[in-house]
C-alpha cells in the first residue's frame, strides 16, 4: 500500500511539474472521456516518451550560457599601451609627450573596439542560445501532441 501511495505522489508530482511547464503553451481536452487519474498518467507517459524522443526536459532548469569573462578596462589598458608605444615613437621624432597622447587616444580607441566587438559576439551568443532554446522546446511540444493525440486527446 505504501509503494502505491509513493508512486501515486510521485506520478502526481511529475504530472504538476509538467503542467508548470508546459501547460500555459498546450491546450490539452480529453476527447474521450478519460478520468483525471487517467490524464495524469497520460501526461505523464507523453512527458516521458516526448524527453526520450527530443532529449530535451523542460521541466528540467536549462542554464543559459555564462558570459564570456572578457578582460575589464580594455580602453584604460589600451590607453596605457598606446601612450607607452607612442612615447617611444614621439622620442624617436623628438617629442616624447606629443606622441604619448597620440598613442595614448589610440590605444584607447582601439581598447573600446574590442570591448564593442566582445559585447557584439556575446549578444550573439545569446540570441542563438534562445533560439536553440526555442527550437528545442517547439520539438518537445510536438513530440508530446503526437503522443496525448494518440492517446484520444485534442490539442491546441
Amino acid at each position: 500500500m505504501r509503494i502505491v501511495t509513493c508512486t501515486s505522489m510521485l506520478s502526481l508530482l511529475s504530472v504538476l511539474l509538467i503542467s508548470s511547464v508546459w501547460g500555459q503553451q498546450l491546450y490539452i481536452y480529453p476527447n474521450q472521456g478519460q478520468s483525471a487519474e487517467q490524464q495524469q498518467q497520460d501526461r505523464a507517459a507523453c512527458h516521458t516518451w516526448a524527453v526520450q524522443q527530443t532529449g530535451y526536459d523542460p521541466s528540467r532548469a536549462q542554464a543559459a550560457p555564462p558570459p564570456t569573462q572578457g578582460r575589464q578596462g580594455e580602453v584604460v589598458r589600451g590607453g596605457a599601451r598606446g601612450a607607452a608605444a607612442g612615447a617611444v615613437g614621439g622620442a624617436i621624432a623628438g617629442d616624447a609627450g606629443k606622441g604619448a597622447a597620440i598613442g595614448a587616444a589610440t590605444g584607447a580607441l582601439f581598447g573600446g573596439m574590442r570591448r564593442a566587438d566582445r559585447h557584439r559576439q556575446e549578444q550573439a551568443a545569446q540570441q542563438q542560445y534562445a533560439a536553440a532554446s526555442a527550437q528545442q522546446q517547439a520539438s518537445f511540444n510536438r513530440a508530446l501532441s503526437a503522443c496525448l493525440s494518440g492517446r484520444g486527446y485534442t490539442i491546441q
